[in-house]
């Protein structure tokens, strides 16, 4: 095989672009997730692929990806949770009283380190956007999300490659 057969083909300005499910799975998220999990995390800290109910209240970090595919990488847990991961990503220099500013510091950590990796395997030339913490960013078609569910210490925790929610509207050029 050549390098002009191994690239991708192209897509017209019409064309819909694919489906994050048609460019990664869930073993590959998965796999994403585990690999920031005990680089950040720690060794000792396993996620097990079990799905829960996430609690009422949540919290979101997420990143954004722009290229061939363009969405969010969008990690959710309970905040109780995400004061725990906290602690575990601060260790010995976790304050007593963590600020909300910590909090949102390491999940948009997590985010960027998970985000950065998703980003590695989709097509590319593909940018990486800051990290945000907040309300979970509304997908877009549920057919353009793979999502993980895994407990971390009996807590669930969510990752999802989403598609960004887009109108048709937003496409079309005013005259």
């Amino acid at each position: 095989m050549t390098a002009i057969d191994a690239a991708p083909p192209r897509r017209r300005a019409g064309d819909h672009p694919p489906a994050v499910a048609e460019l990664i799975d869930e073993a590959t998220v998965t796999e994403i997730t585990e690999q920031a999990w005990l680089a950040l995390v720690g060794e000792d800290e396993v996620l097990v692929p079990l799905p829960a109910p996430l609690p009422a209240d949540t919290l979101s970090s997420w990143v954004g990806i722009t290229g061939p595919w363009t969405g969010t990488v969008v990690l959710t847990t309970g905040r109780d949770t995400a004061v725990e991961l906290t602690r575990a990503l601060l260790r010995e220099h976790a304050p007593e009283v963590l600020e909300d500013e910590d909090v949102d510091d390491a999940l948009g950590e997590l985010a960027n380190v998970v985000g950065g990796n998703v980003k590695a395997v989709l097509p590319g030339p593909s940018a990486l956007g800051l990290p945000e913490v907040g309300a979970t960013p509304p997908a877009g078609s549920p057919a353009d999300t793979v999502r993980v569910d895994v407990l971390w210490r009996g807590q669930p925790l969510t990752v999802s490659v989403q598609s960004v929610l887009h109108t048709e509207e937003e496409n079309e050029v005013p005259l």
